[in-house]
């Protein structure tokens, strides 16, 4: 039976948010102005949402300026996740090709440090092969680097990238009394988690309105609307939610590590709680069968609740 906390006026159930193992890699992607890097990063991050259906969950980790790239311009870093690296290796090569190539003046490089984990996913090594011939191997320190000819110059990428085990599905719940007070407090949430290294949040604009659970009582589907928390379903399912909540999101972070998710998810947490709107807080978890990753909600106040 669950048990509840009281939190600066708010209930937090007294749960844990669920997570599992995935492969990861950190990408760096470049362009002649912020403008091209954000294209770039929007068409690359697209239908990276949940690999219940996508090849890989896929956002931005950070924008970076000049002085943080390889080649001095502006950028972003980017991280991919998969279940393994063959799946990772033919997302990211998918990806690049038709998201980073394509676009105007990019550049692509690994983002993955040496003393992370071997380099393992192959990018310019694959992408060179579109050059047709015309393509020149370029080699920086121990860097091996593909210049592959396009019609605004040359797009330059690492040869290969690293991988690295990562963690994915850590989660927070914010329920509230007012649709759009609810949403704004996860919004800045949202705002919070991204000022934190090695996190990323795949779901649009880092919020989900559709957690699901797993199953369905249609047999086709691996999962379904998790109805638990879905403010129209109270009176028909065993609800989760306060009788007065009107609206739910959940907010979902994949990480580099354990210790990456569980600052992003306290620092999201806070700044809900802070801007206001939301009354209730829990988290998802399918009683420890999903995965070994657990963040207990209690560990990210920063007070003995009630």
């Amino acid at each position: 039976m669950s048990q509840f906390m009281s939190y600066r006026g708010i209930t937090i159930e007294d749960t844990y948010a669920e997570a599992f193992s995935m492969r990861g890699t950190r990408l760096v992607i470049t362009a002649a102005s912020r403008k091209w890097v954000g294209h770039a990063v929007d068409q690359l991050t697209g239908y990276g949402t949940s690999v219940i259906a996508c090849d890989a969950e896929v956002g931005l980790e950070t924008w970076l300026n000049e002085k943080e790239t390889p080649d001095g311009r502006m950028g972003a870093s980017v991280l991919l996740f998969g279940f393994g690296k063959d799946g990772l290796q033919k997302a990211v090569l998918k990806r690049v090709g038709q998201c980073i190539l394509t676009c105007a003046t990019t550049a692509c490089f690994n983002g993955v440090a040496d003393g992370e984990a071997g380099k393992d996913i192959e990018i310019g090594k694959q992408l060179r092969y579109f050059g047709d011939g015309f393509q020149i191997s370029k080699k920086l320190d121990d860097r091996r680097l593909w210049r592959i000819p396009v019609m605004d110059g040359e797009f330059l990428c690492d040869a290969m990238a690293g991988t690295f085990s990562g963690i994915g599905g850590g989660n927070l719940m914010l329920a509230g009394k007012e649709p759009q007070q609810c949403l704004e407090a996860c919004e800045a949430a949202v705002d919070a988690i991204q000022e934190c290294p090695g996190v990323m949040t795949p779901f649009p604009g880092g919020i989900v309105r559709s957690g699901s659970k797993v199953g369905s009582r249609y047999p086709t589907l691996k999962a379904s609307t998790n109805d638990a928390f879905c403010p129209t379903l109270k009176t028909m399912v065993k609800s989760q939610l306060p009788a007065d909540a009107n609206c739910c999101y959940e907010i979902v972070i994949d990480g580099v590590d354990y210790a990456s998710i569980q600052q992003a998810m306290k620092a999201g947490l806070h700044a809900a709680i802070d801007h206001g709107g939301i009354q209730f807080v829990s988290a998802g978890n399918y009683g420890g069968k999903l995965g070994p990753h657990h963040f207990r909600l209690v560990d990210l106040l920063d007070e003995t609740p009630n």
